[in-house]
């Protein structure tokens, strides 16, 4: 089965007793930064700098890429181009529940309500179809631990990890100092075209940027 990377990533932050989400709010960024770079490896989006612009308007076929390609299109509407870290910010709060539901449609997870306390309703999502995980930690395990040569998607993935500082949820149990040195290296390295690993160092600086504003608003 073929997943999004915003699907991976959200597949790594489910905890696999509970169904519920891990690292959340890091979590939102990197599922939104997942949405932009496959928008950006498909040719319907590019990346440059500080600022997102729109490059096509035909349908990818995966409803969760295309519903946000339609989004960035209305938004960057009457704009040749808008601030990537805008975007992100934007998009941050709902790529989350709305990659949620893409999974529940592949049944790769499904959706479970109650109520906490009797009152406030709580929804988990534990695995319905374990394979599509264990295909990812075993390819991801692959390039960082064993260090196979990544493919361009692959690549990515470890890039919106490491910058949203994951590392953890990938490998829970295996220390962190060279697992954060191996996904940078990854992410610096040569895997792709100079257009697409500019891309997403611009979106990793704009991760970056929007997490710092939001730890200062915050605190």
């Amino acid at each position: 089965m073929t997943v999004t990377l915003a699907e991976e990533i959200m597949l790594l932050s489910l905890d696999d007793r509970t169904g519920s989400t891990q690292q959340r709010q890091a979590v939102g960024w990197a599922v939104a930064g997942g949405i932009l770079l496959d928008l950006v490896l498909a040719g319907r989006v590019s990346v440059a700098g500080k600022h997102l612009a729109w490059a096509g308007a035909a349908p990818i076929g995966d409803r969760l890429l295309d519903s946000r390609m339609a989004l960035i299109e209305t938004w960057l509407q009457g704009r040749g181009k808008r601030r990537v870290t805008e975007w992100l910010t934007k998009d941050q709060p709902k790529a989350v529940a709305a990659t949620l539901e893409s999974l529940c449609r592949r049944g790769v997870v499904v959706e479970e309500k109650h109520k906490a306390l009797g009152m406030f309703p709580v929804r988990r999502y534990p695995e319905a179809d374990g394979t599509v995980e264990v295909e990812l930690r075993d390819r991801l395990r692959a390039v960082v631990l064993d260090r196979a040569e990544p493919d361009v998607r692959t690549a990515g993935l470890i890039a919106l990890i490491h910058s949203a500082k994951l590392h953890r949820l990938v490998f829970p149990d295996i220390p962190l100092k060279p697992v954060v040195a191996r996904m940078a290296e990854v992410a610096d390295g040569r895997w792709a075209a100079e257009s697409v690993r500019a891309a997403i160092r611009d979106m990793q600086a704009a991760m970056a940027a929007v997490t710092v504003i939001t730890i200062a608003s915050v605190t």
